[in-house]
This record gives C-alpha cells, sequence and structure tokens, in this order.
C-alpha cells in the first residue's frame, strides 16, 4: 500500500511539473513589476471557477438583504471603479474586455477584494469605519485589481496544487470527478480565508498606486489609507492585508511608488 502511494504521488508530481508553465502575466508599468509566474491551473479555468464562486456569494448576500442596500454608495464605488478598469490596458490589454462586476455588501468587515476576471466587492465597513475619501477608495480597489491582473489566486491555486499531492488534487488538474468542484473551492479558499504573501501584496500595492494615478487620484492617498487601516485595527492589519511587512516598510515603498508615478497623476489631472 504505502509502495502504492509513492507510486501515486509521483504521477500526480509528474502530471503537475508537465502542466506548469512560467507566464508574464503583465507588463511591467511605470512601478517595475516584472516577477515571472508558474501557473499550473490556466486562466481560463480559473475566471470560470472565480465567476461561479462571486456568484455564490452575491446570492448569500442577496438572501441576506446585505446586498448594493446603498444606491448612492454602491454608485459612488462604481464610479471609482469605472475610471480605474480603462487603466488596466496599461499592464494588459485585454483585462479591460474583462466582464466586470462591482457590487457593495453590508458589513462591518474592513475588507474588499477582487476576483479573477474582475469580479469585485467592497465591505460598506471599509468605507464607513474609514470614512474613506474618494482617491483612498481608488486605492483599495487598485490594489484588489491588481492581484487580478497579476493572477495571483491562479498562481497560489497552482502552488496549492504542487504542494498537496493527492487524488483530488490530481483530478482537479485533469478534469476528472469532483476537479471542477475542486478548483471552485480553491479559488474560494485563496480569495476568502487564506492571506496573500507578503511578496503578492508588495505587487499588488506598486501597481494599484500606479492604477490609481492613472485614473487621476492621488497616489499618496495610499499612504493615508494605510494609517486609518493601521489605527482602525488596533495595530493589526486587516484580513486581507494580513501578511504584508511592517507598517514602515509598508509606508515607505508606498511612499516611494507614489512618488514615481506622481507624473502619471499629474497628467490624468
Amino acid at each position: 500500500m504505502k509502495r502504492m502511494l509513492r507510486m501515486l504521488s509521483l504521477v500526480a508530481a509528474a502530471t503537475l511539473a508537465v502542466g506548469c508553465q512560467t507566464v508574464q502575466t503583465t507588463n511591467s508599468g511605470a512601478v517595475g513589476v516584472t516577477r515571472g509566474q508558474s501557473m499550473l491551473v490556466s486562466a481560463a479555468e480559473i475566471e470560470q471557477a472565480s465567476a461561479q464562486a462571486y456568484d455564490q456569494v452575491l446570492q448569500e448576500a442577496r438572501s441576506k438583504g446585505v446586498l448594493n442596500q446603498d444606491a448612492k454608495q454602491v454608485q459612488r464605488v462604481r464610479r471609482i471603479a469605472n475610471r480605474l478598469i480603462p487603466h488596466t490596458a496599461a499592464f494588459r490589454p485585454d483585462a479591460v474586455n474583462w466582464k466586470w462586476e462591482v457590487n457593495v455588501i453590508t458589513s462591518d468587515q474592513l475588507n474588499a477584494w477582487c476576483m479573477a476576471g474582475g469580479k469585485i466587492a467592497f465591505y460598506t465597513g471599509l468605507i464607513n469605519k474609514l470614512s474613506l475619501t474618494d482617491a483612498e477608495i481608488a486605492a483599495v480597489m487598485g490594489h484588489e485589481i491588481a492581484h487580478a491582473l497579476r493572477e495571483h489566486s491562479r498562481e497560489r491555486a497552482s502552488r496549492a496544487m504542487v504542494t498537496n499531492l493527492g487524488l483530488s488534487v490530481l483530478s482537479a488538474v485533469t478534469g476528472v470527478g469532483q476537479g471542477g468542484a475542486n478548483l471552485m473551492g480553491a479559488v474560494a479558499k485563496v480569495t476568502f480565508e487564506l492571506p496573500n504573501s507578503r511578496l503578492h501584496e508588495t505587487e499588488a500595492d506598486s501597481v494599484g498606486v500606479e492604477l490609481a494615478a492613472r485614473a487621476g487620484y492621488d497616489p499618496r492617498a495610499a499612504v493615508n489609507l494605510w494609517q486609518k487601516m493601521s489605527k482602525a485595527s488596533n495595530g493589526a492589519p486587516p484580513q486581507f492585508l494580513s501578511t504584508h511587512p511592517s507598517y514602515a516598510t509598508r509606508q515607505q515603498d508606498l511612499a516611494r511608488d507614489a512618488q514615481r508615478v506622481m507624473p502619471l497623476y499629474q497628467a490624468a489631472k
């Protein structure tokens, strides 16, 4: 039995290794994000799984009566998104044609996220508790959109499959059995449960600052935003930023990137 399990693990590992490829998901932009990424799952598979998971979130929020309750607030968030989305072309031209969706969920959570393919959710707690300005909302949204542009969920799902060599993983890769359901579950897990890596958060910060600047929002608002979130969280970052480097390092990096993209902001104004 042990020998059989070992053989199955080797077969799974070989399947994963053959299917893995290194890709450049985005252009470098002015902030210079150039890292290649190892992907096992296709972009189409992740986008399909993300759309299914997003629909489930919306259905649950709708059933609880917490979806898009404040029409004025929803309009505000969508207006900011509509200014940011055209500038995703600076990093990847195909993103402009994604089937973007932007919804607001009534919740005390200091949270926001963007799934693959442009599926965005903003939580009212983040806006209301921190009294966010438009530029600060743009900073959060740019950060979350950056995760989708860089396909961080696809990268993390691919890494999870490599590190969890088993029959369920193998079935997800080969499309056998519960593969589709497993993949959707993986997308939901990396979106809602597992924090992003520090590397992913740093990349999202840089790309997000540039997106905001290109859309005409002051990129320095990202530094103010972080100061607000640090105070509101009593020194602990919100869940969706929980693995980022120290506060001082983060603010230094954001200030550096903001200065780097100031010409883009001035041109947009």
